[in-house]
């Protein structure tokens, strides 16, 4: 986004708001969350009620952008802030806000991309295709790489030229990596891996399946999985900054960081404001 158009917006929450509202109502037409009746009255509060089924609600009841305690000029700057890619306590700083109210709305943020890959997880990849697993979390004693004790492992599949699809999984055992690929690769896709031996029945799985022996040769010919390389090695030191991420937070971390290479051609402080208007899936 011009940054022009950004000082503006923020201006105030008057400009903030009507931004936002921009993309949770089309064509300015409201409609019950609960119910989608166009029949509603207002109430004295400033919200509106349903004349159908009586829910009371206001422009952002259901959305993501509703969680947490936040001005619209704030989510803005948030948002700004996010796509910036500074750590939580720095936004705290930033925005004159408490540490705990900043991360709940980052969550936020992550949970909404989270939700919208799950959505988009139909789209195959295809082509030439690299495929590799790694290994997040501190140095410890014991065993490093493959089979490295208290890590937490994951998959990747990168489309030469287009998009990545990364997970966070259980294990790196075959019947887990095959299963991933299988749902998520083109049959007829060229798939290039290392050596390691899990990978062998991809090409009985409707792929033609090239193999770089690390050994030996860091490429050879169009035989590397080095975008995929990069990636990983580009995760790892973002992941870093953040000075440790819960095993149970990470997988939201981890598609923040696919959602970030997968746009990083295109405006994602749009995007983010676009997706904390959706309504939040499977709401009560």
């Amino acid at each position: 986004m011009d940054l022009s158009i950004y000082e503006r917006l923020i201006k105030s929450e008057t400009s903030a708001r009507k931004y936002l509202l921009g993309f949770c109502w089309k064509n300015q037409q409201r409609f019950c969350p609960r119910c989608r009746s166009r029949k509603f009255y207002r109430l004295k509060d400033g919200r509106r009620r349903c004349a159908r089924c009586g829910y009371p609600f206001h422009d952002f009841t259901g959305r993501w952008i509703n969680r947490g305690a936040l001005r619209p000029d704030q989510w803005l700057r948030l948002i700004k802030l996010f796509e910036l890619e500074l750590s939580a306590r720095k936004m705290a700083v930033q925005l004159k806000l408490s540490y705990a109210t900043v991360y709940k709305a980052l969550t936020t943020i992550r949970q909404s991309i989270w939700v919208h890959a799950q959505q988009d997880a139909g789209s195959l990849l295809g082509g030439e295709v690299e495929v590799d697993e790694t290994y997040f979390g501190g140095r410890r004693k014991g065993k490093r790489g493959r089979g490295a004790a208290g890590k937490v492992p994951g998959f990747g599949i990168l489309e030469r030229q287009g998009q990545v699809s990364v997970e966070v999984v259980p294990n790196v055992q075959a019947n887990t990596v095959l299963g991933l690929a299988i749902t998520k690769v083109r049959r007829g896709s060229i798939v290039y891996t290392d050596r390691y031996r899990i990978y062998d029945a991809l090409m009985f799985c409707g792929y033609r399946h090239l193999k770089i022996d690390h050994g030996k040769h860091f490429s050879r010919g169009r035989v590397y999985i080095n975008g995929l390389e990069g990636f990983w090695s580009w995760a790892k030191e973002w992941v870093i900054k953040h000075h440790g991420i819960s095993a149970h937070r990470f997988p939201l971390y981890l598609k923040e960081l696919e959602f970030r290479y997968n746009h990083r051609d295109q405006d994602i402080f749009t995007i983010i404001a676009q997706y904390l208007c959706d309504f939040v899936p499977n709401r009560d």
